[in-house]
């Protein structure tokens, strides 16, 4: 009886170091589900990346147009209105009660 259980306490020990490495490389800190939610993350931060650049793009060229070598009529009137916050006698005004986005009352 001894004798056996000597012979089968290298395979026990073997396939305990097996399945304690190959638990550990699945759901360990390092393992394949932590990479494959590192590659969602990455993702989800390019596309937040993506959208950010092209809000960026976005603003640049508006900005251009307000530049006193390019200057755009339309988008002055535009630009004084909401500052100033006036309207063109032929406009109609639609008040909200609260601004998407902005999350503040208008005045």
């Amino acid at each position: 009886m001894r004798r056996r259980l000597r012979h089968a306490a290298v395979p026990v020990i073997c396939a305990c170091a097996v399945v304690y490495f190959g638990y550990h490389a699945i759901q360990g800190d390092h393992g394949l589900i932590t990479y494959l939610r590192y590659g969602q993350y990455i993702g989800s931060l390019q596309t937040e990346y993506d959208l950010t650049v092209r809000e960026r793009e976005t603003l640049e060229h508006r900005v251009s147009l307000l530049r006193s070598q390019s200057l755009d009529p339309d988008l002055l009137e535009e630009r004084a209105r909401d500052v100033l916050g006036f309207a063109h006698p032929n406009d109609r005004v639609i008040y909200l009660d609260q601004l998407p986005g902005d999350g503040m009352k208008p005045e």
